[in-house]
């Protein structure tokens, strides 16, 4: 027999809400067609999938067991479809802010691959990127691996970011062509865009642990242009930037470079495992193939960080099939490269 998988997606959608109506609102149908459709369904597998009730419905003990196959079935012609549909569309790439590295990242990318078609898509970072990939809304985010990722998102090292600091030409640091951390010490950092939560507020409250600096996250937050102003009128106070970051020029403000060590921001490539967009592979072969090893003698990452760079390397360091036939001699970066494009596809 041959299933009608319209008939499957509306089984799924009531199982799902529980309910004929708001099952038709999601399907853009009316329960009239939602019920025809389903009746259907069970005519041609004999057996009732869902008890009718007077508050809506839910599945029988036939349907509880199709469920499962139902969605597996669905989520394979889900994918066919993509995989036609998605070579005639853009890249989508998520990133935090457009003045960021991940950013520079993509951009330059995109100067050595002028052929490809991309989209940059600005969200609140891996909060939001985390169920946009899993629903396939974007192709790759860019941010902080923070905390457990759902098991079908892979992610790589893409970037260490040095850290600078930004301050008025008042401010006691001004004249110095470097700073320590330890120089940071008797200002505050400010640092209005660090919400609660967020990953790289959690990278800021590490590195102020560690080095016993002060952050004042008080807003509002009127974006960078305003944050300079205020900061070129203050003789305490700094923020933090980066060799990456875009800061529009001010005649008042100085970035320096931190040394000994110089905090870096871990940046990683993420992507929800089975994406087959024919220009994913590039953009992972291009940012892995640039990446610059972590120093621990000059750098500081936070611990969980550097498990995240370890654990990267460990996998690379365990042998994988060589499609070309070459052997094993194969250097580190171009196993883990190949390991990238085929946990890609």
């Amino acid at each position: 027999m041959e299933l009608d998988l319209g008939a499957v997606r509306a089984f799924v959608a009531v199982a799902d809400e529980q309910h004929f109506g708001a099952a038709a609102d999601q399907l853009d149908l009316t329960q009239q067609a939602v019920s025809r459709r389903i009746a259907k369904l069970e005519a041609a597998l004999g057996t009732t999938l869902l008890h009718r009730t007077q508050t809506g419905a839910r599945p029988s003990d036939s349907g509880a067991e199709f469920l499962r196959h139902a969605r597996a079935l669905l989520a394979l012609a889900d994918q066919a479809v993509d995989s036609i549909r998605v070579r005639d569309r853009p890249l989508r790439v998520d990133v935090s802010d457009t003045r960021l590295p991940a950013t520079e990242l993509v951009r330059g990318f995109h100067d050595s691959n002028a052929d490809v078609d991309i989209d940059i898509i600005t969200s609140n970072g891996l909060r939001s990127g985390r169920t946009a990939l899993i629903s396939g809304s974007i192709d790759v985010a860019v941010a902080r691996v923070m905390g457990p990722l759902d098991p079908g998102i892979k992610h790589l090292p893409a970037f260490l970011g040095p850290l600078h600091v930004l301050v008025g030409r008042s401010h006691p640091l001004a004249e110095r062509r470097q700073v320590r951390l330890t120089h940071l010490r008797d200002s505050i950092a400010w640092m209005p865009t660090n919400e609660p939560g967020s990953e790289w507020a959690d990278f800021y409250d590490c590195l102020a642990r560690e080095f016993g600096l002060t952050i004042d996250t008080s807003g509002p937050n009127f974006g960078l242009d305003h944050m300079l102003d205020y900061l070129a009128a203050s003789e305490h106070r700094f923020t933090f930037g980066g060799e990456l970051l875009r800061v529009p020029w001010h005649p008042e403000i100085v970035q320096i470079p931190i040394v000994d060590p110089t905090p870096v921001y871990l940046h990683s490539l993420l992507w929800k495992q089975g994406n087959r967009h024919p220009v994913l592979p590039r953009l992972i072969d291009h940012v892995t193939s640039r990446l610059r090893p972590f120093d621990p003698q000059r750098q500081w990452l936070p611990p969980a960080d550097v498990r995240t760079l370890d654990l990267a390397a460990a996998a690379d360091e365990r042998p994988a099939p060589d499609p070309s036939g070459r052997g094993d001699g194969a250097s580190l970066t171009n196993r883990w490269r190949g390991r990238a494009f085929r946990a890609a596809l």
